[in-house]
Order: structure tokens, then sequence, then C-alpha cells
């Protein structure tokens, strides 16, 4: 029996879908060793560009006095890292949409050697106001370059179980970044505060070629597109994708975020979790340097030094995630209502431990083992405490919101990047008066009583997650999608 045309037609796009599927220009399909050349780079970049939002905050008293920027009143010392912050907060709402629909190769590229380049009026601002209009540049653009990595994980990668170790990087090496700023400052700040800019633009500078050889195209509808030119089979497959317009993207990046954030309880929540963990980092910038110089004698190069110490738990938190990350895969096995695919509150079982002790806990310890009679190694133990739980916590909420909203996960995740941007921005204005009026103790105390409070939303969820996610609009929209 003869197939009527719409039967051949149907037929033939099968086909073509089928050969992207297995085509070697399919990212899916790289070897694993070219997939983690191009990650590890954009990791390592990551990581380097984290450090320019923090590295000005261990010399801040040499800026503030080049500038005759006061400081009795107000850390305005600290107005570098808030516009750092505030800029990399809504870049990403428009570079992103940018990178995905004309490919994320050239745009990275760009990025990067445009982020370089802004690296240069920082290091020879004439003035505060200089200053702050070139960070304000560079942090615009090191928000999407620090976005990229996790839009590369779900480029090259196709299921949560392959993309469980490059989420967990990408989480570590977000915090990490911003954790070691402090230290480069405290190592290069007796030079000149402007030579912790000179020795990051020599850095970036060497990293370029890194960039240009190892970064890929990885976004598939742009691949598609190219390999279509050549094959005949792969240009149905292409004539069947609808990609939406840019100014549709560009408005569901800017409003969707906020339309999660202010309608989904658990965006919300885990927004202010992770967001109240990064902007930590950079609380600590400056309660460390006021806690152990009055307390004990410290330089601020050497209480930049300190912050080491989050950084150290940070890195034992990333491998402390790949245990947790398997335990999530086990629980595929017992899933009633999906069946043989894990359950997205398998995520959170590391995460409560973390928050309640790490965090909670290392705020405590770090607050009340501040005084002069106590070796200055105790509260710094506090610190490495509180570095464990960050990284636990961030890739958390990365991995939980990924699994739970699916097709909405880019959202998702942006929101929760944006809050994490703006705590970070914003929060630390008010260390240095909090530390002076509470006191030491009770200032650390306040910050793990708030660690505490939000707790309960990972608890929640673990006992209630899937009645939580039932009942939410956006997730039944993705599972239906």
């Amino acid at each position: 029996m003869e197939k009527n045309a719409s039967e051949v037609s149907a037929d033939s796009l099968e086909a073509s879908r089928k050969s992207w599927a297995h085509h070697p220009g399919n990212p899916f399909t790289w070897p694993e060793s070219k997939k983690w050349r191009i990650l590890l780079v954009a990791a390592a970049a990551t990581l380097l560009i984290g450090i320019n939002a923090s590295s000005v905050t261990t010399p801040a008293s040499m800026i503030a006095e080049r500038f005759h920027v006061t400081e009795s009143a107000f850390p305005h010392s600290f107005w570098p890292v808030t516009i750092w912050n505030t800029g990399a907060a809504f870049g990403p709402m428009v570079g992103l949409p940018l990178l995905e629909n004309f490919g994320i190769q050239r745009g990275y590229m760009l990025l990067y050697l445009a982020f370089t380049i802004m690296v240069v009026p920082q290091a020879v601002a004439p003035n505060f106001a200089a200053l702050l209009v070139s960070r304000a540049i560079a942090g615009t653009l090191a928000g999407i370059l620090q976005n990229v990595m996790e839009q590369l994980s779900t480029d090259m990668w196709a299921t949560d179980k392959e993309r469980n170790l490059p989420i967990t990087l990408y989480s570590y090496v977000f915090a990490a970044g911003a954790t070691l700023g402090p230290a480069l400052g405290s190592i290069v700040g007796n030079l000149s505060w402007r030579w912790v800019l000179y020795v990051q633009l020599i850095i970036y500078c060497a990293f370029i070629p890194l960039v240009v050889g190892f970064i890929k195209e990885t976004r598939g509808p742009i691949l598609l597109k190219q390999h279509a030119e050549k094959d005949e089979t792969l240009a149905k497959a292409m004539g069947d994708l609808q990609r939406p317009a840019f100014s549709t993207l560009l408005r569901e990046a800017a409003l969707r975020p906020a339309t999660l954030l202010v309608t989904e309880p658990v965006v919300f929540f885990f927004t202010l979790w992770a967001a109240f963990c990064f902007g930590l980092v950079f609380i600590m910038s400056q309660s460390v340097a006021q806690v152990y110089r009055e307390t004990y004698g410290f330089s601020d190069s050497a209480s930049g030094l300190v912050q080491i110490s989050l950084f150290v738990g940070e890195t034992i938190g990333f491998f402390a995630c790949l245990p947790q990350n398997a335990y999530y895969q086990r629980s595929a096995a017992r899933n009633t209502v999906k069946p043989g695919v894990p359950i997205p509150e398998a995520r959170l079982p590391l995460s409560i431990p973390a928050s309640l002790v790490g965090l909670a806990g290392g705020l405590f310890w770090y607050g009340w083992a501040s005084f002069p009679h106590v070796h200055w190694m105790i509260p710094t133990i506090g610190l490495a405490f509180v570095g464990f739980a960050i990284v636990v916590i961030i890739t958390a909420v990365d991995m939980y919101i990924t699994d739970a909203y699916t097709t909405f996960a880019g959202s998702a995740i942006a929101a929760v990047a944006m809050g994490q941007y703006l705590f970070a921005a914003w929060l630390p204005l008010a260390a240095k008066s909090m530390y002076t009026n509470l006191g030491f103790q009770w200032a650390s105390s306040l910050l793990g009583f708030v660690a505490l409070a939000l707790t309960l939303a990972p608890i929640v969820l673990l006992f209630k997650g899937e009645t939580v996610r039932k009942k939410s609009k956006f997730i039944a929209k993705a599972a239906n999608s």
C-alpha cells in the first residue's frame, strides 16, 4: 500500500531528526574529551573573572586615600564592588538571549576581549567616577561570561546524570573566584592597588589564546543551520525547527525570571537562600578585615589571606557534592510517580546539614571565637565551614531548580543568579556598621540566625516537595510541554 504525501513527509522529517541526533556536528555526540576541554576553559575563565569582582576590597583603604573618599560614616570604598555586581545582575538579561540567538563562540570571544580591555581603565582610572564607570561595564560583561558556563553544560550534555559534574563545577568556580579576589589583593596590594588590576590584566591577556583556541560553538540550532547548508536531509530538520524571534527571547529573558521570582515560592525562597550565601562571600571581605585587624592586629593584606580558608571550605564542599549527585541518581529506583526518573528533592539532603552546621554553625563559630585571647586560627576554621556550606547550597539550588522547572529552568536560574549578584552588591554595605554597632559576636550571630531561618525552605521541600511542585503552574506547564 502506497503512503500518501503527508506520511512520506512525516517519515522524511523523522529521518532528518534522527540524522541530526547522531550527526558528528551535534554537541551531544561529541567526544567527552572535546566537551571537557571546552568546559574546563570556561570554568577557568569563570573563576578568573570572579576575582575581578572582589580583588579591590583588600586595597580599599588605598583607593579611598588616593581618591579622597571618606569612610567614617559609610563604606564608600565598597562602591566599586557594588557597581560591578549590579552590572553583573542585569547584563545576562540582554546578553544571554543574544548568545542563544546568534551563537556562543564568537559572542563569548568578543565579550571576553571586551572584559579584558575594561580592566585597563580600572587600573589607570584618574578619579573615583572613572573607576566606577569602568567597573560597571566590566561587571555587566562578566555577568554574561560567568553564566555562559551553565549554558555550555546544557548544550553539550543531554541528560541530568551527565550534567551533574559540569553544573557542580560551575557552582564551585562561581563562588571560588569571588572568594580568591581578596587573597590576590593581599599578595599584590603591597605594591599598589593599581598593580592588583595590572596583574589581572596580564592573566586575562595570557588566557586569550585558550579562549580563542578551545571555546567552540555549542548551540545546537546554530550548528544545525551550518550543517544544513551542506546536507539536504538536515535542511528538512532545520525547516521544522521553530526558533522564536529575538524580540520574544529578549522579552522572556527580562520578564519571565521576575515573574517566577514573585509567583513561585520555590524560586523566591531558594533565591534568598543562594543569594544570602553568595552575599556572605562579599560580607566576609568586609567583616574579616575589620575583625582580624581590631582583634588580632592583622594588616589589610594579612586579613585578605585569611579568606583563603573560605576557599578551602568551598573546595571540600565541591568534593562533598559528588556523592550527593550519586544519591540523587539512585533515587530514580524509588520514584513511584515517574518510575526511572530521579526525584528532585533527592538533591537536598546534604544541603540541609550544610546549612545548619556549616553555614549557621560556622557563622556562630566565627563570631564567638573572635576574641583576642582565642588563637586566630579558631575563627578561621569557622570560615572554612561557611565556605563549605556556600558551595553545597548553591549547587543544590541550581540542581533542584533545573530538575523541577525543566523547560523554564533557564529563566528560574536567571532569577537566582540576579538575586545572588544583587545580594553581593548591596548586602555588604551594611557589614561595617553592623559589626561596629552590634559587636563582632552578635553581628555574626545575626547572620547565623538568618541562615537558620532560610534552612526551613529545603526542609519543607524535602518532606512536601511533591505537593509544592503539583501546585506550581510553571512546573505543570513544563511537564506538559
